[in-house]
């Protein structure tokens, strides 16, 4: 098998793992503080053995720097992953997961704050795109009232849990050459230490059914998902990984649809499909010509 058919085919699989969480969150009856922390404690236990296999826990991977930049994007990351489970209620999957996916500006800003990384034209371009089609979301907000109030706090939710996504990408950015699993491993670990205080024990689930939920978050939707997309980006030239992500918010669409009845008006569709288009152009470096100046000069050429 071809190192690209297999990095697709695990792409692929990773995309859809997540597409299907939202189900699991919800459906595991769990406070999102407990969802979280079982998820961290399972996929921490899972990523442990996945880690000791790969030998990367012999003494000497990692320096003091290293696994502090390591922990910050633990911190992030869960905080990604609280805020993002809690606007699951509000806002249905499809709309947090659409408005999620501007995690790409996001890390634009935040590039060039930190990194100083350079904004184009043609990325400001995608930017006023993504925020055209996130006012064109909210304009699609339910006529109740109280709907209203939750839909708006949904979106604010899924906007800072791609705030903090992109945190943690800047952290993984710091942390380049350092094996990507054993990252994984400290930010559960991370999560698992952060949350202990704040899960009620007295509220876990009382069958198999409810552990099984959680084991499965966990091990696969943290542990193989995990495992797939490491792998897969390490096979794929970028392009690819990036066409490839959007697998993920139109699988959860898809679970929204038929696990929830929840169906997209014709006002959110319009959004969703200018935020994915946005984000698509950003991630796979689409261009756009720049107008040539009047005086007969020469641009210099497509902005990047």
């Amino acid at each position: 098998m071809s190192e690209i058919r297999r990095g697709t085919m695990e792409m692929t699989a990773a995309m859809l793992i997540s597409g299907t969480i939202g189900w699991f969150v919800l459906m595991s009856g769990q406070a999102v503080t407990g969802v979280v922390f079982w998820r961290c404690l399972f996929g921490a236990m899972t990523l442990l053995v996945v880690c000791a296999a790969m030998g990367l826990l012999r003494p000497g991977m990692l320096n003091a720097k290293t696994f502090s930049i390591a922990v910050a994007g633990g911190v992030a990351i869960v905080l990604n992953w609280l805020l993002l489970f809690a606007a699951y209620s509000h806002a249905s999957i499809s709309i947090a997961t659409t408005v999620y996916n501007t995690q790409p500006f996001m890390l634009l800003g935040l590039g060039a704050l930190f990194l100083g990384e350079k904004i184009t034209l043609t990325k400001l371009f995608w930017l006023g795109l993504a925020f055209a089609g996130m006012v064109v979301i909210v304009e699609g907000k339910p006529t109740e009232t109280g709907g209203a109030a939750s839909y708006a706090i949904g979106i604010l939710l899924s906007l800072s849990a791609a705030f903090f996504y992109a945190l943690a990408a800047i952290a993984a950015k710091w942390l380049k050459g350092t094996p990507p699993h054993l990252i994984a491993l400290i930010q559960v670990s991370t999560g698992v230490l952060m949350l202990i205080p704040f899960t009620d024990f007295a509220a876990v689930p009382r069958d198999a059914g409810g552990w099984s939920i959680l084991v499965t978050m966990g091990i696969v939707h943290t542990g193989l998902m995990y495992v797939l997309l490491y792998g897969a980006i390490q096979r794929l030239p970028t392009h690819l990984t990036g066409a490839l992500s959007f697998i993920y918010p139109i699988a959860a669409i898809v679970v929204d649809r038929f696990a929830f009845g929840h169906v997209l008006g014709v006002t959110q569709i319009t959004g969703a499909i200018v935020i994915l288009g946005a984000a698509a152009g950003i991630n796979l470096g689409w261009t756009i010509p720049l107008p040539r100046p009047k005086s007969g000069r020469l641009s210099k050429g497509t902005a990047e």
